[in-house]
């Protein structure tokens, strides 16, 4: 006789109860961080080849995950199909590697059939099992214990919660290892050039602004009308204000000069010096771009003028620059 279907609150209740074996699977191994895991770290630090990660089936899904996040947090690494290894490709493996094997069972044949080729090369061996008394556990240097009681599928097949743990092992041993080599937000950025992150730490205002010819800017001694002028050439919706030692003294934007016809200001005989906003927003042409989108925002200003450390102007920049970057 056929059962009926589930109803949406058995659906529900199926969804909620994989979580919490999922989550109970992770917190399980926080007693298992211990002297093992350590010397798991410390190998990796001393790891002068890469770092090989293998694995069959869903593990070896997840050794991919393990490899790339160890690959851009400090540790080079790269994952390498077992079954693969016994064709050819365990000619990517030196003595100076080290190789983290992944098998939930620890018996997976591809891996423990590559095992002895690994020892043999004088790779150091990282085993992630669920069994420590398995082929796997017993044969390598260091065992790391991601065994769970029971998977999250209703009928304990599918693995589920025992993959969880084994991802949530490896983000745990990544972590740890970049927190030991010190790894910064910069050497981060180093390895995600193409990310936001990436482009927030490694572009500084003197890779946007617009300097040289193309940098708006007149002596305090010109007129309005050749400010003007010197705007409109530049299309920066602004121009700088120097004096005669290059220093920056004052700006002059578009909304200064609505501003102005508010007020009535002849702009065919004002000078620059007469109306425009002394002691100006200034960033160093030194600092990062996302330095400039903080006081910009702070400031409320759409534009900003680079200059050194005397306070003389090197270049402008404003807000579609960095939107175009993609700082912002």
């Amino acid at each position: 006789m056929t059962s009926p279907p589930p109803s949406s609150a058995d659906i529900l209740a199926m969804a909620r109860r994989t979580l919490e074996i999922e989550a109970s699977a992770i917190t399980s191994l926080v007693g298992r961080i211990d002297d093992a895991f350590l010397d798991a770290v410390n190998i990796l630090l001393a790891c002068k080849g890469r770092v090989v990660v293998s694995g069959m089936g869903k593990s070896g899904h997840v050794g991919g995950k393990i490899a790339a996040t160890l690959a851009s947090t400090g540790t080079p690494s790269f994952f390498m199909h077992p079954a693969e290894a016994s064709h050819g490709d365990l000619g990517m493996i030196t003595g100076q590697d080290v190789v983290i094997a992944l098998s939930n069972s620890g018996e997976s044949p591809e891996i423990a059939g590559i095992v002895p080729l690994i020892k043999r090369r004088g790779a150091k061996l990282i085993s992630v099992t669920g069994n420590p008394a398995s082929t796997l556990g017993r044969e390598a240097d260091i065992h790391l214990n991601a065994g769970v009681s029971q998977e999250a599928c209703p009928l304990n097949l599918a693995p589920t919660a025992s993959t969880t743990a084994a991802l949530a092992l490896g983000d745990a041993l990544a972590v740890a290892t970049l927190f030991a080599r010190g790894f910064t937000a910069e050497d981060f950025a180093r390895t995600h050039p193409g990310g936001t992150l990436g482009r927030r730490l490694l572009i500084h205002v003197r890779d946007l602004m617009h300097g040289g010819a193309a940098l708006p800017v007149v002596g305090q001694s010109a007129s309005l009308k050749e400010a003007l002028l010197e705007m409109t050439r530049k299309g920066l919706g602004m121009t700088a204000v120097i004096d005669s030692d290059h220093r920056l003294v004052g700006i002059f934007t578009d909304g200064d000069l609505r501003r102005l016809l508010d007020r009535d200001v002849d702009v065919r005989s004002a000078r620059i010096d007469e109306v425009m906003k002394r002691g100006p927003r200034t960033v160093s042409q030194d600092a990062l771009a996302i330095e400039a989108v903080r006081i910009m925002e702070e400031a409320k200003v759409n534009g900003l003028l680079a200059v050194d450390g005397e306070g003389r102007l090197h270049g402008a920049l404003n807000m579609h620059d960095l939107l175009k970057a993609g700082v912002v």
